[in-house]
């Protein structure tokens, strides 16, 4: 796999110290409260284990499964929502953690999705950031790194489903998915 691989942009280590930072984040601004926690499917959940552990707080946690690249490597423009959350959001406070917003278009649509269950506050942490794609106006509150316009797999991150078990970010190279 590391063949594939054009650059690493982001170490074990450098994941390891933002999710850390932003434990410690969630910590202090989460003090006293129950947050639930919602990771997105499959791409968050390396992020969100690693965020969990340095979050010193009763939390809950619960999943979603989006999908909107559909095994390209732009996303389509459609949303589909594959899994639901179980756990009853009115009223709660909310942090959905995201592997990467880049069109903003999922976080938008899953953000809507938990305005209308009754959610209470809702905050988005996610540990890559692509401003240069994005096409709705969607920020995060905790974002791990800013990341160039490319396509990045590793550490949760998938081309075809591939590539999520990297232990670091990297840029694949275009000849992979241009075959």
């Amino acid at each position: 796999m590391d063949n594939d691989i054009e650059k690493v942009l982001y170490s074990r280590e450098e994941i390891a110290g933002a999710a850390k930072r932003i434990g410690k984040e969630l910590t202090h601004d989460y003090e006293g409260r129950q947050p639930l926690v919602i990771s997105v499917l499959k791409g968050a959940i390396f992020f969100t284990v690693d965020v969990l552990k340095e979050f010193d707080c009763y939390t809950d946690i619960d999943f979603v499964d989006v999908s909107s690249y559909h095994g390209g490597t732009e996303s389509s423009g459609k949303v589909d929502l594959v899994r639901e959350i179980n756990t009853d959001i009115k009223g709660r406070d909310i942090i959905l953690i995201e592997d990467i917003i880049d069109t903003g278009r999922t976080l938008e649509y899953m953000v809507n999705l938990l305005k209308q269950g009754g959610a209470n506050d809702i905050k988005v942490c996610t540990l890559l950031d692509k401003p240069e794609g994005r096409v709705v106006d969607i920020k995060a509150n905790y974002v791990g790194f800013n990341v160039p316009n490319e396509f990045v797999v590793g550490y949760g991150l998938d081309y075809n489903e591939l590539y999520r078990n990297l232990p670091y970010v990297g840029i694949l190279k275009p000849a992979v998915y241009q075959k």
